[in-house]
């Protein structure tokens, strides 16, 4: 049978279809598709308003024959398979939202997913070979989770909130999701991103956006993914452990290795999937040697156990944060290679006051957000009340120091007490002497105010362990008040 060949308004159509789906969805903006397509139909993302057309266009197809990926020539292949694949995409979001939900819920047993069949059966009508359904509706999945966590966890219509939707997206599928596609969607792993920002901005929230947005293959025989993701993604806070045991924490170690090890430890290199992401909080502070250590891993993917010769290999992808700016890591020891080798992308989570700063809707909805997270569900008439408090009791300048964990901390207050005082309260020198001098101060307490004071002053915790002579991670603790 001979093969059709679309009209010129047609392949017009379906190139505007194959140029939208690829587009990072926090980069294009609602006008830019109903522009294109129409207005959306109904409740939705803006990405909503193709598919109206997209039905209509599929049919006038249909009724000229062209029902599958051969029916037509060449170069029209390629475009009308943009087409069948949106289609497919966005009949089934529904059922992605609820079995991402479902999959939370479940925790690390993936889920059954009995709408898979369908999908897979409309992509093989549409003359998809079997293997490339398959992997068309893993990245369907992925492409929602990476929506899911972006849109729903790092909320605020600031301009750098907005950026920073923008960069994780392009952390999970580039750019140009058409080259993620064609040629990374099973290489991202080499890969690293590298998260700055103030302690308390959402560091772990972002990390986990990219972390669990991975691809994972989907097992057609048992009907599930081959892995959950809330399972892939594993988080450790590294200024928690001591040198001596951030190696064992990090690559195991076999029994004997040292004194106390009674068992063999699988450590979190060998415990991350190769569908997955292991994030390294607070990479500043690890030391030379260790850096040496992780900077092989990078490089050759491959490590040994604590007390082992034996080789194992790395398959995951490394997300990594700090509070530290480049300047300061630098100028702390931490090596260049590994820096370089770490920042494949480097993000920045911006600070609580700049993005009150940049819009006054950004503490509105970061407030619903924690007030929603907090009760289990959205809580309008709640929500409001916790603003209205937070407005008659802190000052409208005030800098937030704390970032979002200070502000989720002084949700909770409010739950609570129906007020709230900043914790930067008694912020200046003639305060701390008052409270010296009432002798009411604990060796801790003046620890935590005199180095928060001088934070507040000198900006870091580097400057602040200067002038203090204490060593930087007891600074940091003073200053968080993890006394």
């Amino acid at each position: 049978m001979a093969k059709a060949a679309l009209r010129n308004e047609e392949r017009a159509f379906f190139e505007g279809v194959g140029e939208s789906i690829y587009t990072n969805p926090f980069t294009v903006g609602r006008e830019t598709i109903t522009e294109r397509f129409g207005p959306i139909e109904g409740p939705g993302h803006h990405f909503a308003a193709i598919a109206p057309p997209l039905d209509a266009h599929l049919a006038a197809l249909a009724e000229r024959g062209i029902r599958r990926l051969d029916d037509v020539t060449g170069a029209d292949r390629e475009r009308v398979r943009h087409g069948f694949l949106f289609h497919a995409y966005h009949h089934c979001v529904d059922e992605l939202d609820a079995l991402i939900e479902a999959q939370l819920a479940a925790s690390e047993t993936p889920v059954a997913v009995p709408f898979a069949a369908r999908v897979l059966d409309e992509l093989a009508g549409r003359g998809f070979e079997e293997a490339d359904a398959l992997r068309y509706f893993g990245l369907f999945f992925q492409l929602r989770r990476a929506y899911y966590f972006i849109d729903r966890a790092l909320v605020g219509p600031s301009r750098s909130m907005a950026e920073l939707r923008r960069a994780l997206w392009n952390s999970v599928f580039t750019e140009d999701a058409q080259v993620y596609d064609t040629y990374l969607w099973n290489r991202m792993e080499d890969f690293s991103t590298l998260l700055l920002g103030e302690t308390g901005t959402g560091k772990g929230a972002a990390a986990a956006a990219i972390g669990r947005s991975a691809f994972i293959p989907f097992d057609r025989a048992r009907g599930r993914f081959a892995e959950s993701f809330t399972a892939t993604f594993i988080a450790t806070n590294l200024s928690q452990f001591s040198e001596s045991l951030i190696e064992s924490e990090l690559f195991g170690h076999r029994k004997g290795a040292f004194t106390g090890a009674v068992d063999n430890h699988r450590g979190l290199l060998e415990r991350c999937s190769g569908h997955g992401a292991l994030f390294l909080d607070e990479i500043g502070e690890v030391s030379v040697a260790t850096q040496i250590k992780l900077l092989k891993v990078l490089q050759e993917r491959t490590f040994s156990p604590v007390g082992s010769h034996e080789v194992r290999r790395f398959a995951g992808r490394v997300i990594a944060a700090t509070n530290r700016s480049p300047k300061e890591l630098s100028e702390t020891g931490f090596r260049d290679d590994f820096y370089y080798r770490l920042s494949s992308q480097v993000i920045t989570v911006p600070p609580l006051r700049q993005r009150i700063a940049e819009s006054a809707e950004e503490l509105p909805q970061l407030t619903a957000l924690l007030v929603g997270r907090t009760t289990g569900e959205p809580a309008p008439a709640l929500t409001k009340r916790v603003l209205e408090t937070l407005r008659r009791d802190i000052p409208a300048d005030y800098a937030w120091p704390g970032n979002v964990r200070e502000l989720e901390q002084a949700i909770r207050r409010v739950l609570l007490s129906h007020q709230c005082r900043p914790d930067a309260e008694p912020a200046d020198a003639e305060d701390l002497a008052a409270s010296i001098s009432t002798g009411i101060l604990s060796a801790p307490e003046l620890l935590h105010r005199y180095c928060a004071l001088l934070h507040r002053q000198l900006g870091t915790y580097e400057a602040v362990a200067k002038r203090t002579g204490l060593d930087r991670r007891t600074v940091k603790k003073y200053v968080e008040g993890d006394l």
